[in-house]
């Protein structure tokens, strides 16, 4: 049998660990500071961020981990110190989805840490506003929802703008019925972001039938509405309800139980390789026959796998349209290199919208 230690000697031991630690972390963010005085000397002014360098941080971490923390812990762990020390070398200004409360907010601090200055937008045509004009250095937008698809406006918003996609987050979304009452009794009209409402449509339909359900500009702003009517409730997250005061009427009601949505950070960055990358591309072949094909037709030849594809009109002519691809690999990959190029003599258009890590955490 394992003798016991005593409490005593498990706290202290416990107090010196934190020392270690401590100076550890202090050590490292002298590290950090030291990397921006170097970089400033070889010319560097814009952002210090580098989503490819943090990725192969995140994962060497989750490579050395040998628990008992879980992979994800100790890379979570790991970006609050990396965003830390960011924040030493120079601070980080990233816009999202806003009021505060929403989950883009929470794919911020998710991706950047809590250490970022997050910047609440009111749309999403805004927040490519904020990073377009160097008001901020890089923007957070929801671009797909594994139950209800992909966010159009962020996809349209790519057609005119040149920023780039720098890196994605995936967020479990857990909807929850938020207000200012104690149960369903009373409820006059559910707030919410369209995307909120569609993913809690039956449960909507089975609990509240025939109580209107009004779409918003975001959750938080759903949430804000409910905390100043009693008789109004919103579908948000936990966060917005303790950021509004708000009584939690039932949680977990989307109708999906993996509901995730996926985030992208836009910037005017491109990272280099990781090794575990994905690229965006937009492409347009006109009103052609054969035209799918022909945009098909690369990347079988040169064994690319196509992780996503998505259509919208491209409001250039009737029935055109372009089309959204998640490929698997970076742009200066050889076999991705080689599609491109041939894919490029086979279409109308193409505009290569970033090739970036592929989520950590």
């Amino acid at each position: 049998m394992t003798d016991i230690i005593p409490l005593t000697e498990l706290r202290a031991r416990i107090d010196e660990i934190d020392q270690q630690i401590l100076q550890l972390i202090n050590q490292r963010a002298r590290c950090a500071i030291e990397v921006a005085r170097t970089k400033q000397a070889e010319g560097e002014t814009g952002s210090f961020y580098r989503p490819d360098r943090e990725a192969q941080v995140l994962r060497r971490i989750k490579d050395l981990n040998p628990g008992p923390l879980s992979n994800d812990t100790a890379a979570h762990l790991f970006r609050e110190v990396m965003s830390a020390c960011l924040a030493l070398e120079k601070p980080l200004e990233v816009a999202f989805l806003g009021p505060e409360g929403t989950f883009t907010q929470q794919a911020t601090f998710k991706h950047f840490g809590h250490a970022v200055k997050g910047i609440p937008a009111p749309t999403i045509h805004e927040i490519f506003q904020s990073v377009e004009t160097g008001h901020c250095q890089f923007g957070v937008v929801p671009v797909e929802n594994s139950t209800e698809g992909v966010i159009a406006h962020t996809l349209d918003r790519f057609m005119d703008s040149p920023l780039k996609i720098c890196g994605e987050v995936e967020i479990r979304v857990h909807q929850n019925l938020l207000g200012k009452m104690d149960s369903l009794v009373g409820i006059g009209e559910v707030f919410s972001h369209q995307q909120s409402l569609a993913q809690c449509r039956q449960w909507l339909n089975t609990y509240l039938p025939g109580v209107p359900c009004t779409a918003v500009s975001s959750n938080a702003e759903a949430a804000r509405l409910a905390s100043l009517d009693h008789s109004k409730a919103a579908i948000a997250g936990l966060m917005a309800a303790e950021l509004y005061d708000l009584n939690i009427i039932e949680k977990h009601i989307e109708d999906e139980a993996d509901n995730t949505t996926r985030f992208i950070v836009i910037g005017d960055q491109q990272p280099q390789s990781t090794g575990m990358d994905k690229t965006s591309i937009l492409v347009s072949t006109g009103n052609q026959a054969g035209a799918l094909h022909r945009i098909l037709g690369p990347f079988a030849e040169y064994g690319i796998s196509m992780m996503h594809i998505e259509s919208r009109p491209s409001r250039q002519g009737l029935w055109e349209y372009v089309f959204f691809i998640d490929i698997e690999g970076h742009r200066d990959d050889t076999a991705v290199s080689k599609a491109l190029q041939a894919l490029q003599n086979n279409v109308k258009m193409l505009k290569i919208l970033g090739s970036y890590p592929k989520a950590v955490i």
